[in-house]
């Protein structure tokens, strides 16, 4: 579906920013995963059709750096990533930090995203990580399973203090894997907070901006196994 997308209609686009969870795991640059090779090489091969490519990390690939984004051909960022449409002003950004009702994933998140930790981690053999990793990653499902689905969406009030901090009226984020375009009222004014489904399998999602109106897509294939594209909901930005 990934490949499909970058060979298809991502080639329509002047710059492509993925926001984090490129992959489910990654434990550094230096032991890639599987996919990993054939994921570079499609969007090393965007990027040389003269389509900008953007990378945020994500909750499930923190430890992406400069190594592997060089090889795939696109720019490492930090969020919040601060764009400009049209005389609109639009912040893009993972997610994670939203969801502040999750106390437990917040202590881990400030945890992980020390450079120090970071430093240590990475200095540990590959070997030890991928164990470490396939730890944490059942850790996490078994304390979400016994969580409320609400605690680990994001929090509204967490959602308009961002907003209000960065000056903007339109978010767009991922992590929370609930696609959805929302309409909301912030100081009588009227912004919007788009949210990103997530990659599986045959199943995709992405929003696209154009000619000042930003659509929400889900991404399939049809009875011929081609790519189809279905618009979930879209919005005027002026």
């Amino acid at each position: 579906m990934l490949l499909d997308f970058l060979q298809g209609p991502a080639r329509q686009a002047r710059a492509l920013y993925i926001l984090g969870d490129l992959f489910e795991a990654w434990i550094g640059d230096d032991a890639p995963l599987a996919p990993a090779d054939e994921v570079a090489n499609g969007l090393r091969t965007l990027a040389s059709t003269g389509v900008q490519v953007y990378f945020v990390v994500g909750n499930r690939d923190f430890l992406l750096g400069s190594d592997y984004c060089r090889d795939a051909g696109m720019l490492l960022l930090e969020e919040p990533v601060h764009l400009e449409h049209e005389g609109r002003s639009l912040v893009l950004m993972h997610g994670d930090v939203l969801c502040t009702d999750d106390q437990d994933y917040q202590r881990f998140r400030a945890r992980v995203r020390c450079p120090q930790w970071q430093q240590r981690m990475l200095a540990r053999p590959a070997w030890l990580r991928r164990q470490l990793a396939r730890l944490a990653r059942f850790i996490s499902k078994r304390r979400n399973r016994g969580k409320p689905e609400i605690i680990m969406d994001v929090n509204t009030q967490a959602v308009i203090s961002t907003m209000r901090s960065l000056s903007t009226r339109t978010l767009i984020h991922g992590h929370t894997h609930r696609p959805a375009i929302h309409r909301m009222e912030v100081n009588q004014e009227s912004v919007l907070r788009a949210v990103l489904g997530d990659w599986r399998g045959s199943l995709g999602s992405a929003i696209k901006i154009h000619g000042g109106r930003l659509s929400l897509l889900d991404l399939g294939h049809d009875h011929g196994d081609r790519l189809k594209i279905t618009v979930r909901d879209q919005v005027n930005l002026n």
